[in-house]
């Protein structure tokens, strides 16, 4: 089977937000109609701009000598996913093209050139995941810092967070740390900093929350979350340090002790997971009284299945009659987890049933998304590109708190450049 065409995906994915959609009865939550859309803006002229964006940051400081504009402050991205290097750039203003066209929007400028802030702690990374928070001195952190953790698609439990200086070019990286009870597959991809009334109530001393979702029922059936304060146990802590002040928000299955997977329970799962999902970035939103925690990704749509594009299905159960298919032709050649179509979303939860997570009063599998939002109709190339094994449209996400500006990267939407799309709660 061919992967179906937009008409046919755009009448799925009209059901499926009236089906994901619940109304909203508490006062407190941010819904989609809150986000008003602001635009985008391209990224500066730098090859190394190419395949970017899955780890991103906003740091209020930034550009302090820049226009007053509306979007002080700068973004620290992720650059190429071969490199995994970190550049400062500024924040221009959002431009809404009527064309889809790159060029008609704003280009940000460097502030730091690309630099690798990893100094040589994870070595070469296979389809590379990475988070970059910006925390202000808080508790025991007693600077400013740059947080940040990395991974791959496949691993065993290794060591994956640490932090940083804001000069990427002089950034004395410290780490990295393991998560202690918890593999690689629930921990080391987005990352983002909790506000601090909700942490001092609900995880006390610890202010950053990361997570990862990984495709199949790796990290579980859904997006997994932990709180967390590394400045609680050194600092920095010893490099090697397996981090104990940790604090599940969100897990979809059960870490078994020294498992690299997550077992995985019928009973324990988000609604509608499907195993093409790709859910990349996270941020923790807040505007007066309401929030919201929420997830940014690529959601598959219609049937699912493993092996290649033009729905050929390869076996996984390992027994010694399985027959295997052989590999199709370009561009059908790449297997994984494959979905009929592709939209990209932000799923929104409550935050105080994740507080409830937080205090033991309900377990890590309870808490399910009471919006979604579609994201196709502003990006500026949605769907499937089989040619140009583009598969996944979203990345990182991060959120200015004071002003409640959300940016979001799209990936590979200006040529093989990220994109970078703005909202404004109002």
């Amino acid at each position: 089977m061919l992967l179906h065409t937009k008409k046919i995906v755009f009448l799925f994915a009209l059901s499926f937000s009236v089906l994901f959609l619940y109304p909203s009865a508490l006062a407190d939550r941010i819904d989609p109609g809150d986000l008003v859309y602001k635009g985008a803006f391209r990224l500066p002229d730098n090859d190394e701009w190419q395949y970017s964006g899955y780890a991103m940051t906003y740091y209020p400081k930034g550009d302090p000598s820049g226009k007053n504009d509306g979007y002080p402050g700068s973004l620290y991205i992720v650059g190429h996913d071969h490199h995994q290097r970190v550049s400062e750039i500024t924040i221009p203003p959002p431009i809404i093209s009527s064309g889809k066209k790159p060029g008609d929007l704003n280009v940000a400028e460097t502030l730091q050139p690309f630099n690798d802030i990893r100094s040589g702690m994870f070595g070469e990374l296979e389809i590379p995941r990475a988070g970059l928070a910006y925390l202000p001195r808080q508790g025991l952190q007693k600077t400013d810092k740059l947080h940040f953790c990395w991974g791959q698609h496949f691993q065993d439990n290794d060591p994956s967070h640490g932090w940083c200086e804001l000069d990427v070019s002089l950034p004395e990286s410290a780490g990295v740390w393991y998560f202690n009870g918890f593999g690689n597959y629930v921990t080391n991809d987005y990352l983002f900093e909790i506000p601090v009334e909700w942490a001092e109530v609900n995880t006390p001393g610890q202010y950053l929350a990361t997570g990862r979702f990984r495709d199949r029922q790796w990290s579980g059936k859904g997006p997994a979350l932990f709180a967390y304060g590394p400045w609680e146990e050194g600092n920095p802590p010893e490099r090697g340090t397996r981090l104990k002040n940790i604090t599940p928000l969100l897990l979809y299955g059960v870490q078994e002790p020294g498992a690299i997977e997550i077992t995985n329970r019928d009973n324990m799962k988000m609604k509608y997971f499907k195993e093409a999902d790709e859910w990349s970035g996270a941020s923790w939103l807040s505007a007066g009284d309401d929030s919201a925690l929420v997830f940014v990704g690529t959601k598959a749509l219609g049937r699912c299945w493993y092996g290649y594009s033009n729905g050929v299905e390869y076996p996984t159960s390992g027994d010694s009659d399985e027959i295997y298919p052989e590999t199709p032709l370009w561009p059908h050649d790449d297997r994984g987890w494959w979905s009929e179509d592709i939209e990209a979303q932000i799923i929104f939860y409550d935050t105080d049933e994740i507080a409830q997570v937080a205090k033991g009063r309900k377990n890590t599998y309870e808490p399910q998304p009471y919006a979604v939002m579609t994201l196709d109709e502003i990006l500026y190339d949605p769907g499937f590109d089989l040619q140009r094994a583009k598969r996944y449209l979203v990345g990182a996400m991060c959120f200015d708190r004071q002003r409640g500006i959300l940016y979001i990267i799209e990936r590979r939407a200006d040529d093989e450049k990220s994109l970078v799309h703005v909202w404004a709660i109002e």
